[in-house]
């Protein structure tokens, strides 16, 4: 876990690990869309300035999405919803506001959509894999407990380790994970607010590093939604080379071959992925969901059904579309 990667010299700055991932991972995406689209772009500026009005939308999409979700944690504080270098993004909430921001884009500048919004499928997920290794470096977005042999131990202090010394009824979870004594919390600011680390005696830092109340292993989800988005990626490129072999060849009545098609294969995809991975999750509560019998289900795993029926209703309707 590696939340700032370094300080810059003769100053206070620090370079944060998810900050730099999500700028490898947006220059990614640039490169690749601008490669794909040199056959249908006419200026490759507006490829570049498409990508920034993306990022910009996707930034504020995913702040705007969190603080939604955690609204109770901003009362009070208004003025720390713009505190993002503090944490505190949804890459859905990204997502969703990105592909708005880049189709009215588009739209304005009368450019061909659906093969726009196909590369950008492409680009987005690789994007996303970046993104995900930011999460992995920030500790965010953590896994559940298990005994697997990949399973990896977060630090004292960190969003998985707090997780487990604490009960979470809004996941089913009356008492915590891990017990820790109660030593180890700030009573000045109430049982639930764990000491600093520095503030720890050696006897107490020997034991969550090396002892009885280290951070359980957990699942390095971060990681599988990494490999994931790399995945689909790839299969959305292969999808993609699929049509535009069959644009060259005229076979357009070739099953979803048409523009637009690939776009909606990613909602598919990244659906049915991330609907699963919410299984393995542990930092997103349980709250409403129709297809759960006992409890529902969590907002990104209820969007995740929803996503994978839109792929379904959108390439639908993109296969039965004229291709102009």
């Amino acid at each position: 876990m590696y939340p700032e990667l370094f300080e810059l010299p003769f100053t206070h700055l620090t370079i944060k690990s998810y900050g730099l991932m999500m700028v490898i991972g947006f220059l990614a995406a640039v490169f690749v869309i601008r490669r794909l689209s040199r056959s249908f772009t006419p200026d490759p500026a507006l490829i570049t300035n498409a990508a920034l009005y993306t990022l910009i939308a996707g930034v504020v999409g995913a702040r705007l999405f969190y603080v939604i979700h955690y609204f109770d944690r901003f009362r009070g504080d208004l003025l720390s919803v713009f505190s993002i270098w503090h944490g505190g993004l949804e890459l859905l909430g990204g997502v969703i506001l990105a592909i708005a921001a880049v189709f009215f884009y588009l739209r304005r500048h009368k450019l061909p959509v659906r093969h726009y919004l196909d590369v950008l499928a492409i680009g987005l997920m690789l994007a996303l894999a970046f993104g995900r290794i930011g999460c992995f470096l920030n500790g965010c977005c953590f896994g559940k407990p298990t005994d697997k042999l990949w399973g990896v131990r977060f630090p004292y202090g960190s969003f998985a380790y707090g997780s487990q010394v604490r009960p979470n009824p809004q996941r089913n979870r009356p008492e915590p994970q891990l017990e820790l004594p109660a030593n180890f919390f700030n009573y000045s600011y109430g049982n639930t607010i764990l000491k600093p680390y520095d503030q720890l005696t050696q006897q107490q830092k020997d034991m969550v590093k090396y002892g009885p109340y280290r951070c359980l292993h957990v699942h390095p989800t971060e990681l599988y939604s990494s490999a994931n988005a790399f995945l689909c990626s790839l299969l959305l490129y292969l999808f993609w080379r699929r049509s535009q072999n069959a644009a060259k060849s005229k076979k357009l009545k070739k099953l979803f071959a048409k523009p637009g098609c690939t776009f909606a294969l990613m909602f598919l995809l990244y659906g049915i992925a991330r609907f699963f991975l919410e299984f393995v999750r542990d930092d997103n509560p349980f709250e409403y969901g129709w297809w759960a019998i006992y409890r529902g289900g969590t907002v990104s795993q209820n969007l995740g059904i929803y996503m994978a029926i839109s792929g379904l209703v959108l390439m639908a309707i993109f296969h039965r579309m004229k291709n102009r």
